[in-house]
């Protein structure tokens, strides 16, 4: 299953015009879109604040990771501040995949962002969460702190930006997007034989384990006729008709 390191903003320094910063209203997002990453299936790491940029470059390529999504918001010059507007999805250009999931996210923020011609994915060569990650990484600078509609914005949405950019990872994973529900157990109930755990909600997903029978299971969401579950580290689909749930 997919796994991303997520990497919201460390720059506590940075003060929206209506209060607050640049670290708490990211980290926010990052907070409402765990739930959502677990219900769709996806796996993740979270960056340590204490370690900035670049301790998130280093912790991400420590590790095996499908996307880097780095989350920050923007500010203006000084000659411009509280003047612009926008959100920028910066990614690599010697990478079509980075490219892929700049262009898949812009585009579906256009459909909450009360400026979509504002939505636009760009390349860059010198921000490091992007180019200097082993994962395929993108940056996203979700509107202007300094103006005060955006600023606005950003905080009356934190929740619809989390579903909007888990979407987004779905989208470019090729996996259903699941709402997130209570986290609950279940008991498989395979009449003895071993439960099959798969990549994708379907008999034709890829294998990647199995379960015994009468084990216990946490059952993050569902999506048609599957179950996301977690079981001794595997997350992946099941089919719902071998699983009790509570």
């Amino acid at each position: 299953m997919p796994s991303v390191f997520l990497s919201p903003s460390t720059q506590e320094w940075n003060p929206y015009v209506n209060g607050g910063t640049e670290e708490q209203y990211m980290n926010e997002i990052a907070d409402r879109m765990e739930p959502y990453l677990r219900s769709s299936g996806i796996s993740y790491r979270r960056n340590d604040p204490a370690r900035g940029a670049v301790g998130a470059i280093a912790d991400s390529n420590a590790g095996r990771y499908d996307v880097h999504l780095a989350l920050h918001s923007n500010a203006a010059p000084e000659s411009l501040s509280g003047k612009l507007r926008g959100i920028d999805i910066y990614y690599a250009p010697s990478s079509e995949d980075s490219e892929m999931l700049a262009t898949i996210i812009a585009n579906n923020f256009k459909s909450i962002y009360p400026l979509p011609d504002k939505s636009r994915p760009r390349p860059t060569t010198s921000l490091g969460e992007v180019t200097q990650t082993r994962a395929v990484a993108v940056l996203c600078e979700i509107g202007y702190h300094d103006n005060p509609e955006d600023a606005a914005w950003i905080k009356s949405n934190l929740n619809a930006i989390a579903v909007n950019l888990v979407q987004s990872l779905c989208d470019y994973f090729g996996i259903p997007f699941v709402w997130a529900g209570p986290v609950r157990m279940g008991t498989v109930t395979a009449g003895g034989s071993n439960l099959n755990i798969r990549s994708y909600p379907s008999m034709n997903g890829r294998l990647i384990g199995s379960i015994p029978d009468g084990a216990n299971v946490t059952v993050y969401g569902k999506t048609g006729d599957w179950y996301v579950i977690f079981y001794q580290g595997i997350t992946g689909y099941v089919n719902g008709a071998f699983l009790s749930v509570n």
